[in-house]
């Protein structure tokens, strides 16, 4: 059975769009210098960074999105307009 999806290909990178400008991962700075052997060492990384955060860090980063959501629209032709033609 077939669902019928058509298979989009990978979109191109986009600097002014990557996942690392997002507000959260923006601010991992030194998370390339850890080293997880395990499932349990990562998990037990990342609760405790974000119980490392205040409300605030989030609020910011919740606010911080239309503008990331414009950048996006703004690019649409240049990135995503070959997929809608």
């Amino acid at each position: 059975e077939t669902l019928n999806w058509d298979v989009l290909s990978h979109l191109p990178y986009s600097p002014d769009i990557v996942p690392s400008d997002y507000h959260l991962f923006q601010s991992m700075t030194g998370l390339s210098e850890q080293c997880f052997h395990s499932y349990e060492d990562t998990k037990k990384w990342v609760d405790s960074w974000i119980a490392s955060k205040d409300v605030s860090f989030f609020r910011r980063g919740i606010h911080l999105l239309p503008e990331r959501w414009k950048k996006v629209v703004a690019s649409y032709e240049q990135y995503f307009g070959q997929y809608f033609e």
